[in-house]
C-alpha cells in the first residue's frame, strides 16, 4: 500500500514464540481495529514468525480456468489509460505506469498467480517492493518483499492490508518467485443491507497464512474500513502499481458457482 520512510528504534522482543516489532515501523495515531488492542498499520502488533518454504508452487491452469496471462499478451487487463500500462519482460508481466483491472467482472473465485520483487533492489519497508491483489477491485491482499524486510504487520506480504496479519511469513528472498492460491467468497447482502462479511483463504508458496479470515470492509489506508450501504455483485481484479516493478506470473481464476447437479 503507502510509501513511507519509517525509522527502526531499539531492538525486537521475543514473546511465546512470536516476534514483536520494532517500535517506528507504523503508526499509534490510526485507529483501534474492532476486536484487537492493535492500531491500524500497528508497528507494534507481533511480527508473524517467519518460516521456510519449498518457494512458489507452480500450477498449470485448469481446463476450466480463465487465464489472465500466460506470458504472452495483456489482452485481458485495461487501465484508467485506457489501455494496460505494464511490460512484458521475459514472460512475466512488470508493474508500470498504473493500477490495471481485469477487464472481466467476478464475485466468489479461485485465484492463482506467482510474483516477485527483482533482486538487486533497495526495499525498505513499504518501499521498494510493494504491490497489492484487489479483489472485487476493493479487498487487497498486500504483496510486499517481506523476507529480510520489516514493516507494520498488517502491511507485510499476504497480510490482509490494515486488517489482519499473515498467520507466519512464508516469502522467499528477494529475486525469487513465490506464488498466491486464494479463494475469495465476496460479502452477503440481503434486502439491500449488509449480512456478512467478504470471506478470504490466501495459501502462500504452499502455506496457508489467511483461513477465512473476514475483510473488515473494503480496504484503505490508516482508517477503518467499514463496508457500503451498497456493494457490487462482482467486480475486477485490480494489481496495484506502487512505484515499484513487481512481477507476475502464470495469473488464472476460477469463478465459483453452485455444485454441479446430476442428471
Amino acid at each position: 500500500m503507502k510509501n513511507h520512510t519509517l525509522a527502526v528504534l531499539g531492538g525486537a522482543l521475543i514473546v511465546a514464540g512470536t516476534v514483536r516489532a520494532e517500535k517506528g515501523l507504523g503508526f499509534k495515531d490510526t485507529p483501534i481495529i474492532p476486536g484487537t488492542p492493535y492500531h491500524v498499520h500497528d508497528g507494534e502488533r507481533p511480527q508473524p514468525r517467519i518460516i521456510e518454504t519449498a518457494g512458489a508452487v507452480v500450477v498449470k491452469p485448469p481446463s476450466d480456468a480463465k487465464v489472465l496471462f500466460d506470458g504472452s499478451n495483456l489482452d485481458a487487463w485495461t487501465s484508467s489509460k485506457g489501455g494496460p500500462t505494464w511490460e512484458i519482460k521475459d514472460g512475466a508481466m512488470v508493474a508500470k505506469g498504473t493500477d490495471i483491472v481485469t477487464k472481466d467482472e467476478f464475485g466468489a473465485i479461485q485465484l492463482h498467480f506467482e510474483w516477485k520483487i527483482p533482486a538487486g533492489r533497495k526495499v525498505s519497508g513499504q518501499g521498494g517492493g510493494n504491490s497489492g491483489c484487489f479483489l472485487m477491485g476493493l479487498y487487497e491482499v498486500q504483496i510486499l518483499q517481506s523476507n529480510s524486510n520489516k514493516t507494520y504487520p498488517d502491511g507485510q506480504a499476504a497480510a490482509l492490508y490494515g486488517m489482519q496479519p499473515p498467520l507466519v511469513n512464508a516469502t522467499s528472498p528477494q529475486g525469487e518467485w513465490n506464488s498466491f492460491d486464494i479463494t475469495f467468497e465476496p460479502p452477503v447482502y440481503e434486502d439491500g443491507k449488509f449480512k456478512t462479511p467478504a470471506l478470504v483463504t490466501v495459501v502462500h508458496n504452499g502455506v496457508i497464512v489467511q483461513n477465512r479470515e473476514p475483510f473488515t470492509g473494503p480496504s484503505g489506508y490508516r482508517k477503518l474500513s467499514e463496508y457500503p450501504a451498497e456493494h457490487p455483485e462482482t467486480g475486477p481484479i485490480r494489481l496495484q502499481f506502487h512505484g515499484d516493478p513487481v512481477e507476475y506470473r502464470n495469473f488464472w481464476v476460477r469463478p465459483l458457482g453452485v455444485r454441479d447437479q446430476g442428471n
